[in-house]
């Protein structure tokens, strides 16, 4: 994977307006087969241009427009919780030939897609589709139970020609993590209680290494935290967008 060719690096924290109809900023990656263009819509939700391909992760219309947005090709439910699995933005971007890969639990609203369980993949569209797991260990609800079980959720790696993108859904820094190799691009989420603090996430790039990561997902988290405590890991480039 080479550097980008250009890169949108806007330090800004998501406000609670409800919609907003701009355009996604972007970064563009060259990769083995062309252009990967990944654009930030907001929160937890992004979506993907890989030869002609639009796949979208975790559309949320709280977010974004949806309906200005272009119509998916292949759409990536991480869980079930509704800034995740969002019928009104799903309907905004189907059309009839739009494949989703999701949870068990997501199958069971949605009754339509690829279920997809921790440790399997699948080739979709040309798309090689990882599953991998995605809960919390430390932080848990009032009754005990954490806020996203073991086996409940997914990460995906995504692998558009040689570059391996990770989307890491609603996770901590859990031991599976330092399992992963090879990956180019890693999205990490940093949001307390639900998530990671900017020191859990440092941690848990420092077990696998992407060569960019952002930070997403982050709500009023210190994302400056986060860059100081990896600056002295100078293989991992931080970038900081507008989620």
């Amino acid at each position: 994977m080479k550097k980008p060719l250009f890169s949108f690096m806007i330090c800004m924290l998501l406000t609670n307006t409800p919609v907003n109809a701009q355009m996604p900023d972007k970064d563009v990656f060259q990769t083995s087969e062309g252009l990967l263009e990944i654009h930030f819509v907001g929160h937890g939700s992004l979506y993907f241009v890989f030869n002609d391909l639009v796949v979208h992760v975790d559309p949320y219309s709280r977010v974004s427009d949806y309906s200005m947005l272009p119509a998916a090709d292949l759409i990536l439910i991480t869980h079930e919780h509704r800034d995740h699995l969002d019928m009104n933005a799903l309907n905004a971007i189907r059309k009839e030939s739009t494949e989703l890969v999701l949870t068990e639990i997501c199958f069971s609203q949605i009754n339509e897609g690829h279920i997809l369980e921790n440790g399997e993949a699948k080739t979709i569209l040309g798309i090689m589709i990882e599953a991998v797991p995605a809960y919390n260990i430390v932080h848990l609800r009032d009754n005990g139970q954490p806020y996203h079980p073991k086996g409940n959720g997914n990460g995906y790696i995504i692998r558009f020609g040689d570059t391996r993108v990770y989307v890491a859904g609603d996770t901590e820094n859990i031991p599976e993590m330092a399992k992963l190799k090879d990956i180019h691009i890693a999205f990490l989420p940093m949001n307390l209680p639900f998530t990671m603090s900017p020191e859990m996430l440092a941690e848990a790039a420092r077990t696998f290494k992407p060569q960019v990561l952002y930070p997403y997902h982050f709500g009023n988290s210190d994302t400056g935290r986060l860059v100081e405590l990896l600056s002295d890991t100078p293989e991992i480039e931080v970038r900081i967008i507008n989620f």
